[in-house]
C-alpha cells in the first residue's frame, strides 16, 4: 500500500457538501485514512471568483499514480466538474494528486509531487496539519515550505 495525499477544493454551490461527497466517492475507490480540517481560502491564479473551501485527504492505495489520478478525475466528473472555463477558474470540485508516497513522476498530464504544491498555502497548511514532518520529494519538509511563503 502506498500513502498518497489528495488536495480537495470547491468554490461553487454547497462547497462543504461537495467536498464531503467527494470524500465518500473517493472512499469507494481507495482507503481514506485521514482528512484535514476544511479551510476557506482565497482564489489562486484567477482572483475574480468566490473563495474556496479546501482540505487534504491521506489515502492508501495499491493503484499506481496514473490509475489513482484517473479515479480522482472520475470523482470530479461524477460531481459535475467541467473544464470549459478559465484556467484556475471557479469549479464545483477539484481533486489534485499532491503526493504519492515518496515517488517522483514526470509524465504527460501527471507530475508528482504536484508541480505547484510548494507555492500553495491552501495545500501545504492541511498537509502540515495531517503530517507535520512530511517531506515533499525534491523540495523538503512541508513546514519549511510553508515558512518560505511568509
Amino acid at each position: 500500500m502506498t500513502r498518497a495525499y489528495v488536495g480537495l477544493g470547491s468554490n461553487l454551490g454547497d462547497r462543504e457538501a461537495t467536498l464531503r461527497r467527494a470524500l465518500d466517492l473517493l472512499g469507494e475507490r481507495v482507503a481514506v485514512v485521514a482528512v484535514s480540517s476544511f479551510r476557506e481560502t482565497e482564489p489562486w491564479g484567477f482572483a475574480d471568483q468566490p473563495w474556496f473551501l479546501n482540505a487534504v485527504a491521506a489515502v492508501e492505495t495499491d493503484a499506481p499514480p496514473r490509475d489513482l489520478l484517473d479515479e480522482l478525475l472520475a470523482v470530479e466528473r461524477e460531481l459535475g466538474r467541467t473544464r470549459d472555463g478559465p484556467r484556475f477558474g471557479p469549479r464545483t470540485v477539484d481533486l489534485d494528486l499532491l503526493l504519492y508516497g515518496d515517488e517522483v513522476v514526470d509524465e504527460p498530464e501527471l507530475t508528482v509531487p504536484h508541480p505547484r504544491l510548494h507555492e500553495r498555502r491552501f495545500a501545504l497548511e492541511p498537509l502540515a496539519e495531517l503530517v507535520p514532518a512530511l517531506v515533499v520529494p525534491r523540495r523538503g519538509r512541508v513546514v519549511d515550505l510553508l515558512a518560505e511563503l511568509d
